[in-house]
């Protein structure tokens, strides 16, 4: 369902899966156990076309609250513009404003640069 590198730097979090709403808290636990771990690295989330689900948006949207009060730059990519809509539209608006990317290389090349 996950999987993470380090990237220049950047946390890069693949999201293979939508994991349903039973799974979403444990994808969300998953992601901020990975974020505290990589602290204080930028963090690019990749939702793949199978987890561009209703489920995997929220866990990434709760994900980006636990950044923002970590103060944590975080970016989201995924090729679809629903969920890129869905992103984008119920943000937390709180904190850094959420990046959602296309491209994973603009993604990390951004957070990279962002971070330096």
């Amino acid at each position: 369902m996950l999987s993470h590198t380090l990237e220049h730097g950047v946390l890069v979090i693949t999201v293979d899966q939508d994991p349903g709403i039973d799974g979403r808290a444990a994808l969300t636990t998953h992601i901020t156990n990975l974020v505290d771990a990589y602290r204080p690295a930028p963090v690019v989330i990749v939702l793949t076309e199978r987890a561009a689900g209703h489920a995997a948006v929220s866990a990434v949207l709760r994900a980006h609250q636990w950044c923002g009060r970590l103060d944590v730059l975080m970016s989201v990519v995924t090729h679809s513009a629903p969920a890129r809509r869905l992103l984008e539209n119920n943000a937390d608006t709180s904190g850094p404003r959420l990046v959602v990317h296309a491209r994973v290389d603009t993604a990390i090349s951004t957070a990279f640069t962002a971070a330096a």
